[in-house]
């Protein structure tokens, strides 16, 4: 990848692809939204929403590395945002939480996403979503709108970080918050590794440190900052044979690098008590 326009042209097709031909839960286990290619990511990606109040399969295309919606501390009436909301999975279970009263807007930058997400919304009748085309770095929604924004597994792919954040930041309520599950990086990935374009889909190769990531969100202006859940992602070492150099692959195994999903909140300022 050598420029943002490129990224996100890469992403674009490749949730795209698996909108169109997606529709059955844990396609990254199988095939598709980590690597096109046949997977270089492990199935311990995802996490499983089986048992989730509003949970609806059709929407879950095994994209997301976390459950946000789990830990954002939603409650009856509430304005929620999820970014990258793809075929709606977190919307619709976002919006089980917030009730009649609430509401919960969906931006996705795919329009195929867009399509598939409100033809599953239509089965469900829900009058208080909806789904909007748009890029997280220029969001199409108000100053101001949103009790709590989520995300799962979306921002890593997003060039410009400071900019998502401080969006993130301008669309929340004053003492409002957000909680977004992400992948993060512990020790530097190889160069080699870092090049591969199909890692872009697959939430690693845009990943930032651990560190960095939480001093991005700080830098925004958030307060009360605290990691939530983080679990260890493995990569396939037999697809990455097909990819990498004997001496990377050495280089690799005898490393401390991880690659970790964390589920993250921050607040606006003004926030008074314990998170």
């Amino acid at each position: 990848m050598k420029n943002d326009k490129e990224i996100k042209r890469v992403v674009k097709d490749k949730y795209a692809e698996i909108a169109r031909r997606g529709g059955e839960k844990g396609c990254c286990a199988r095939d598709s939204c980590c690597d096109v290619d046949k997977g270089v990511l492990s199935s311990t990606f995802s996490d499983s929403y089986d048992g989730m109040e509003g949970y609806l399969p059709e929407a879950d295309l095994g994209l997301g590395c976390g459950l946000p919606v789990k830990f954002a501390g939603l409650r009856e009436g509430q304005t929620v945002v999820d970014l990258g909301s793809g075929a709606g999975n977190d919307v619709f279970v976002a919006r089980t939480a917030v009730g009649r009263s609430g509401r919960v807007i969906g931006v996705d930058m795919t329009q195929d996403m867009i399509e598939k997400a409100r033809l599953n919304n239509a089965r469900l009748g829900y009058d208080n979503v909806e789904f909007r085309l748009g890029d997280i770095e220029e969001l199409p929604v108000a100053d101001g709108t949103a009790d709590v924004v989520v995300s799962n597994c979306v921002i890593n792919l997003v060039p410009d970080k400071k900019k998502a954040f401080s969006e993130i930041f301008r669309i929340l309520k004053p003492r409002a918050h957000f909680c977004i599950s992400d992948i993060v990086l512990e020790g530097e990935l190889p160069d080699e590794l870092v090049e591969l374009a199909e890692l872009y889909a697959g939430c690693v190769a845009g990943a930032l440190q651990q560190n960095d990531c939480i001093e991005v969100i700080k830098a925004a202006g958030f307060s009360k900052v605290e990691i939530k859940d983080a679990k260890r992602i493995d990569l396939a070492k037999d697809i990455l044979k097909g990819h990498l150099s004997k001496d990377t692959l050495d280089a690799i195994s005898k490393s401390d690098v991880a690659i970790m999903s964390i589920t993250v909140v921050g607040h606006k300022p003004g926030f008074k008590g314990k998170s």
